[in-house]
């Protein structure tokens, strides 16, 4: 078994941040061990934008989404989050 580095007391969230982004942290903590936590209900935050896309993409995601049965926002977005592999 590997013998796990000592948290050091961080004086604020700032340098606790920056260590974080320093080290390997497999030095410092077993992730073998970790609870697995599941958020069912847990909703990302949204801010609406303003984009201006050509209107044919428009209906095309309108058309789509429709024999889906979803909503074309709905679908935009999951086109989003593929297209960056976000899922």
């Amino acid at each position: 078994m590997k013998t796990l580095k000592k948290i050091p007391k961080f004086k604020s969230e700032a340098e606790e941040r920056e260590f974080w982004q320093r080290v390997d942290s497999t030095e410092y903590v077993d992730y073998s061990k970790m609870e697995h936590w599941v958020f069912p209900n847990l909703k990302l935050s949204t801010q609406p934008i303003t984009i201006r896309l050509p209107k044919v993409l428009i209906n095309n995601f309108k058309l789509k989404a429709n024999k889906m049965d979803v909503s074309y926002q709905a679908l935009m977005k999951q086109a989003l989050f593929k297209g960056l592999g976000m899922l």
